[in-house]
């Protein structure tokens, strides 16, 4: 009789208003509330058309994906796809740069949520509460999967709230029924310079900052796979995308440009809710959006937590990391997968301060252009896994729309987007370090495709 203890299988712990509510806010990180301001700044009123440009391309990643992932649920999501449609070196690569990504992303937020703590309590040291919050949400997800289902279920719920709470507040001061505010209207969208003040040019670079904000759409797949009749959960999150990025984001940012110049410098260093908070003259409005942006920031740790052990989970059960971490407990936890992906975190931490800073920078640097990637992959992925299947005679539950002419736009678009990265100064260093991430993760996953097949040969002789 097998141990439980040392049982490889996935608990299917979540549920519904789970995955539906993680569907719902996994879209929504501190990028909204804090960062969009830096896009504004660069581009003006017209970063409406960046967020446009970059929700669109998310929309249509989503459906491919859900496509291959209703067809086939699995943990390893997009990696697993390409393993099978692109080669094993495709599966390995993506899969091992996507768990770099979110383990680069756990000091990140764990800092990000430390700095607003620190504001409030000085006394306690800024190193004490990056260690507490990671510490707490790596227990949390140690015990079971229902633990990061409940947390991310409030988190979620507090972050739709809040954007909700929002767009209430900035309709009624655009249509003038805010007592005490000092603007209305929509004036501000071409009062200052027009529309697009900086050129198209600046449209296209704040659509690679505001790319980077719709990173973990895709976490609902991974996530599906530990929940009953994950293909139906996958179906609903990917059909409520257009409205989610719509309503969080479009109608967000356009009440933000609407009511505030694009050009206040308050907009790049404080954000661009509390700016329009402060505009329109709510009270203790940094206060609201420290509240916020920490539910955020420590939402996204979690999910960090989560996804970067379950893909390495996933990459195990395939042979491509260490056995031992496809370990799970008796209730279906891969805890060696969490406590190898919070290790790498901490050494990323480490790496920070005792490091030169340029370590650290090329470490961030490496992790810039994934998101791009990790997309192409999934276009090329469904590309071909649905000629194979229109090949066999198979029948699909969910499709892909206009095939193969929309998935062959989207990898031009994304093609054309890294392109545009290359060519800009500010953007070149990532795209070389991811490049050279990518090459050396790459020459790892031939040699152990190479090894695999070697001792296969062996065993067939050997037989």
């Amino acid at each position: 009789m097998s141990n439980p203890q040392n049982s490889t299988n996935l608990a299917q712990g979540l549920k519904p208003r789970h995955v539906t509510m993680l569907s719902i806010a996994g879209v929504i990180g501190a990028g909204l509330f804090v960062g969009s301001g830096h896009a504004i700044a660069q581009a003006g009123p017209a970063v409406l058309l960046a967020y446009a440009a970059a929700g669109t391309l998310v929309v249509l990643v989503m459906r491919m994906l859900a496509e291959m992932a209703v067809a086939t649920p699995d943990t390893g999501s997009f990696s697993t796809y390409a393993d099978r449609a692109i080669g094993h070196w495709a599966g390995f690569t993506i899969g091992w740069l996507y768990w770099w990504f979110w383990v680069l992303v756990i000091p990140l937020e764990a800092n990000a949520a430390a700095s607003i703590l620190t504001a409030w309590f000085p006394a306690i040291p800024h190193w004490a509460f990056t260690l507490v919050i990671t510490l707490v949400l790596t227990v949390t997800n140690l015990f079971s999967v229902k633990n990061y289902g409940e947390f991310e279920f409030w988190f979620a719920l507090i972050k739709v709230l809040a954007i909700m709470a929002f767009i209430v507040v900035g309709l009624t001061a655009v249509f003038g029924w805010m007592p005490n505010s000092n603007v209305s209207g929509v004036s501000h969208l071409t009062d200052t310079i027009g529309f697009m003040p900086n050129g198209l040019g600046a449209v296209v670079a704040a659509m690679l900052t505001t790319m980077f904000s719709f990173m973990g759409t895709e976490i609902v797949t991974i996530a599906a796979a530990e929940s009953k009749d994950p293909g139906k959960q996958i179906s609903k999150a990917t059909n409520s995308v257009i409205w989610r990025i719509f309503l969080f984001y479009l109608v967000s940012i356009f009440l933000v440009v609407a009511l505030v110049p694009w050009n206040d410098a308050r907009l790049a260093e404080v954000g661009s809710y509390q700016t329009v908070l402060e505009q329109i003259g709510i009270p203790n409005a940094k206060l609201i959006v420290d509240i916020v942006v920490l539910v955020a920031v420590t939402s996204c740790l979690n999910s960090a937590l989560y996804t970067a052990s379950r893909m390495l989970f996933s990459l195990s059960k395939r042979g491509d990391a260490p056995a031992i971490a496809q370990r799970t407990t008796r209730s279906g936890t891969p805890n060696v997968a969490v406590l190898m992906s919070t290790s790498a975190a901490f050494l990323a931490v480490f790496a920070n301060y005792v490091a030169p800073a340029e370590v650290f920078n090329f470490l961030l640097a490496s992790s810039g252009a994934i998101a791009l990637l990790v997309y192409l992959v999934i276009a090329v992925s469904q590309l071909r896994m649905r000629q194979k299947q229109e090949a066999a005679g198979e029948k699909l539950e969910f499709k892909m729309w206009l095939f193969p002419g929309l998935t062959y736009a989207v990898m031009l678009f994304i093609v054309g987007v890294l392109t545009v990265m290359a060519i800009r100064p500010a953007n070149r260093p990532e795209i070389i370090a991811t490049a050279l991430l990518t090459v050396g993760v790459v020459v790892a996953g031939l040699i152990v495709d190479r090894r695999r097949k070697a001792a296969r040969r062996a065993g067939v002789a050997l037989g």
